[in-house]
């Protein structure tokens, strides 16, 4: 008996324990951060519109650093694509399908560098005749617009509005018809040519204006043909 309780201790003292291997992170970890990555944009877009004053005005920074970064690298993988592609490869003994030859075609890859540099120099030309806008005092609506009151007996509706500036109303322009019209503008306040100086020949002519293109005050007075400081418009120099 002595020998065989030795002889089980011994067995028992004999066997080691089992190890535990210890996992730091869930098992959901990876799902986890894949939706915490899907929801980010959500995020950020619901921050961008939710912040206001000064955090709002950083936040608006480190977004444009991030998007120029990004752009940065999308156009570093864009142009090392291009020239991989653009390397001369040993022709493949399998023959190609007639739909798969122009991809590896080098013809079309110079014909795509072409439009480009095509593209590039319309976007230059175009830039050099922009014409900058200033920086100019706004306009409240109080000093633009002057309610009108309206109504057959009693004149307590005020939503049509008066404008108060100049403007400009194309020859083709047709009136709506009264009960509709929200905005007047004044048949004594419509211009229908502008005092056009040239910068070289110092010499200033009056020239029919063809349309309103900008006016940096608002939008709306840029629909309107509002003529305030700073509008940008088209004149006929034929």
């Amino acid at each position: 008996m002595e020998n065989g309780k030795s002889s089980l201790t011994h067995t028992h003292t004999s066997q080691s324990a089992p190890l535990l291997t210890l996992i730091s992170t869930s098992l959901d970890h990876d799902e986890r951060t894949r939706k915490r990555l899907a929801r980010s944009s959500h995020k950020a877009s619901e921050s961008a519109r939710s912040f206001t004053g000064l955090r709002a005005k950083l936040y608006a920074k480190k977004r444009h650093a991030e998007k120029i970064q990004m752009r940065k690298q999308i156009k570093a993988h864009e142009e090392k694509n291009l020239k991989t592609t653009s390397t001369p490869q040993e022709p493949s003994s399998t023959p190609l399908p007639q739909y798969l030859l122009d991809r590896h075609n080098p013809q079309t890859n110079a014909a795509k560098t072409l439009s480009t540099a095509i593209k590039s120099k319309r976007a230059e030309k175009a830039a050099k005749y922009t014409v900058p806008l200033p920086t100019v005092k706004g306009i409240s609506e109080e000093e633009m617009f002057r309610a009108v009151k309206t109504g057959k007996k009693t004149h307590k509706k005020a939503w049509k509005r008066l404008i108060t500036k100049p403007t400009f109303v194309p020859a083709n322009f047709t009136r709506r018809p009264v009960k509709y019209e929200r905005f007047i503008r004044p048949m004594g306040l419509r211009y229908k040519r502008a005092h056009v100086t040239h910068p070289e020949l110092k010499v200033t002519v009056q020239l029919p204006i063809l349309g309103v293109k900008k006016n940096p005050q608002n939008p709306l007075y840029t629909q309107l043909g509002v003529l305030t400081r700073g509008t940008v418009i088209e004149v006929n120099v034929s």
